[in-house]
């Protein structure tokens, strides 16, 4: 993970963490159209705010490149300076991205009590919250329009994304306590 001390702008602004969980590359290591989606979400809502820090979590490689480090790649695209980007590449899953962000966000001094914003599908935010809240922070996911809330238009699949979000929010809740009470 690369050095970042927390910066603050000309106005002495601290810049305010935004989380991106990443998603699944392609076997030739380009970025899905989820995970396209999720980073142009995350630069829009960056654009209403004085400063924003973001994170890009996922550690998954496909032909050498990381969830975290294809982010970062887009992020430049849409003119993301590398000054407001601070990679978390370790994490392989969702849980294991909200205890590395943790520790991230420990180390940056971001108080408990303030607003933690986070970028990602639709489908992914009620597991992403619960998590985040669940381990200690006030997560706040970004919008997420105009794009579509499933990956897939099959019902079956949908079905099969709804279930795999429920029992893993469920499985990751379990984790996070179990993590805060060990630690």
């Amino acid at each position: 993970m690369q050095a970042h001390k927390l910066r603050t702008t000309q106005h002495a602004t601290p810049q305010e963490p935004l989380l991106l969980f990443g998603a699944a590359l392609k076997p030739d290591g380009s970025p899905t159209q989820t995970l396209r989606n999720r980073v142009a979400a995350a630069v829009r809502f960056g654009q209403s705010r004085p400063a924003i820090l973001y994170i890009p979590t996922g550690g998954a490689p496909k032909n050498a490149q990381t969830e975290a480090s294809v982010m970062r790649k887009l992020l430049h695209a849409h003119a993301i300076p590398d000054t407001s980007i601070l990679l978390e590449d370790t994490a392989s899953d969702t849980f294991t991205s909200i205890k590395a962000c943790s520790a991230v966000l420990r180390r940056l001094k971001h108080p408990k009590t303030a607003p933690l914003y986070f970028a990602t599908s639709t489908y992914h935010a009620p597991r992403c919250w619960v998590l985040l809240r669940l381990a200690g922070w006030v997560p706040h996911a970004v919008p997420y329009h105009p794009f579509p809330i499933f990956p897939q238009n099959s019902y079956a699949k949908v079905l099969l994304i709804v279930a795999h979000e429920i029992l893993a929010t469920l499985w990751d809740s379990l984790l996070v306590l179990l993590w805060r009470i060990v630690r």
